[in-house]
């Protein structure tokens, strides 16, 4: 009966995502009218005359693109002065905290009550519909979901107002008929990672743990160290175990390692696209990595070619104009209150009925295997620090993942040719690794302990190598560059291996 009126419920919820996608462009007009409706007596609505838009073609010229440092000036209204109706007509009283800007060590994300309710929950409600419809025979909710992010302790930074991990705040205003089937609150916002690595371990091997719920990275040491600690095998602490649903960075790396140490042939990889910013994806079919649109959760999109990307004015494609097998960095205004915002996400639709997409990447180099989100401003700064504290100079460098192995946690890999060598290669190593802390929380975070990200790798390579091997390959000079940073091992490895033969 309970297992009858679960389905129920969800095969209601699926009736939502029915809707959006038999309609999906009607669905995001009403969107864009209902933002506007609610922006228009707001601080930034009268700054573009929101109450004169009438389509979606007054909004791109009326309302220009907004990077996360043009929006600071609107959240320093709301964090320094105290000011609200700046961004959105309801109170904003949680920022999340989220790196990746070239400002800052974290950005600051508005979130408000109703991005929370009409976006991230009811997003998730979705997504189990979406689960449940592919697999009928789907029986989680019987169980506890183990869910583990990379959430931190709430800061109170004002009257009412809050920061934290969006896992943070997701689990703090979660419903309380939700927070039943899920690991307790009192585990989850831990701050210190070792303690609550310890406290999931021992609530998890006590219960009955059907589903998984967060990034594969930070799970993957959990469930590590809750095998050598038991000596058991995953499968016989949770006979149930059904289905892991993830997201944060790219399941592929993990995905062997999954299947090897949880040796379950029929268990369900689920695969979701949540950020700080809002939920936008969520694995469609069985089998797929091809991502679903959510057309109903209170965004509106844009999606800006790659050809637009460096323009003061780019021009925006609506969901009506997008083709497949383009690459586009998305935008959106939601009514957490971001407006026309470039996330720096780009993605490729490979359907448009469905409107069916995959992630390809950053609009910028970066390393994000492991949630960390490093970029290029972030590197150069590091690099710079290192530099300084031993006296080297460097001439090209380009870094990689390592990805997780039996025997060792994930890292970075730094091939760096020097100009002037340090006067200690572990010395440099070490300030690379602290300066990289400072400039980006998440990678701090990562780094807590060792357990999800370790020390970095740095290899010092012989004068010359970058421009040989870039000769090798016809791309000596011109517009051709060394890329900097990348989130896979492509170019690092026929890099070494080509070191490695001419050396």
């Amino acid at each position: 009966m309970i297992t009858r009126i679960a389905h129920k419920y969800l095969d209601y919820k699926y009736r939502e995502v029915a809707c959006f996608i038999e309609n999906p462009i009607r669905a995001q007009e009403e969107i864009l009218s209902y933002l506007l409706r609610n922006g228009a007596q707001t601080y930034i609505g009268q700054q573009f005359k929101f109450p004169e838009i009438k389509n979606k073609d007054d909004f791109r010229y009326n309302v220009p693109v907004f990077h996360y440092e043009d929006l600071r000036p609107y959240l320093d209204k709301i964090l320094v002065d105290k000011r609200q109706n700046v961004l959105w007509n309801k109170p904003v009283n949680w920022f999340a905290m989220s790196s990746g800007t070239t400002e800052d060590k974290s950005k600051y994300i508005p979130v408000t009550k109703e991005s929370l309710t009409g976006g991230h929950y009811k997003c998730g409600e979705q997504m189990l519909a979406i689960y449940g419809r592919a697999n009928p025979d789907a029986k989680f909710f019987f169980g506890k979901t183990l869910v583990l992010g990379g959430s931190k302790q709430i800061n109170r930074i004002g009257d009412g107002v809050f920061t934290g991990d969006i896992s943070a705040i997701l689990i703090k205003n979660l419903y309380f008929w939700a927070k039943r089937s899920r690991t307790p609150e009192s585990i989850s916002l831990l701050p210190d990672w070792e303690v609550k690595l310890q406290a999931l371990t021992d609530y998890a091997v006590k219960n009955d743990v059907r589903a998984f719920m967060g990034v594969p990275s930070w799970l993957m040491v959990l469930l590590k160290k809750i095998k050598a600690d038991t000596g058991r095998e995953l499968t016989d602490i949770w006979p149930n175990l059904e289905v892991f649903f993830h997201g944060g960075v790219s399941f592929t790396p993990f995905e062997e390692q999954y299947r090897k140490i949880i040796q379950k042939p029929d268990m369900w990889y689920w695969e979701t696209y949540n950020a700080s910013e809002g939920f936008f994806g969520v694995q469609f079919e069985a089998g797929s990595k091809e991502m679903l649109l959510m057309l109903d959760s209170n965004i509106y999109y844009e999606f800006m070619p790659m050809s637009e990307w460096d323009k003061e004015n780019p021009k925006t494609l609506t969901l009506d104009e997008v083709k497949t097998g383009e690459n586009y960095a998305i935008l959106i205004s939601t009514n957490g209150g971001l407006w026309r915002y470039m996330i720096g996400d780009t993605i490729e639709f490979t359907s448009t009925n469905p409107y069916l997409f995959h992630i390809t990447g950053r609009t910028k180099n970066f390393i994000n295997a492991f949630g960390e989100e490093i970029i290029i401003d972030n590197a150069e700064k590091a690099l710079s620090a290192a530099c300084l504290l031993t006296g080297a100079q460097i001439t090209e460098y380009t870094a990689a993942p390592v990805y997780f192995g039996d025997n060792n946690t994930g890292a970075h890999e730094w091939l760096i040719e020097f100009a002037t060598e340090p006067d200690s290669l572990e010395k440099f190593t070490l300030a690379l690794d602290e300066n990289l802390k400072k400039v980006n929380s998440d990678y701090e975070a990562k780094r807590s302990y060792n357990l999800s990200l370790g020390l970095p790798i740095v290899r010092n390579l012989p004068k010359g190598t970058f421009n040989e091997w870039m000769k090798s390959i016809g791309k000596l000079g011109g517009q051709n560059k060394v890329p900097r940073l990348s989130n896979n091992r492509d170019y690092m490895d026929r890099l070494l291996a080509f070191t490695k033969k001419s050396h």
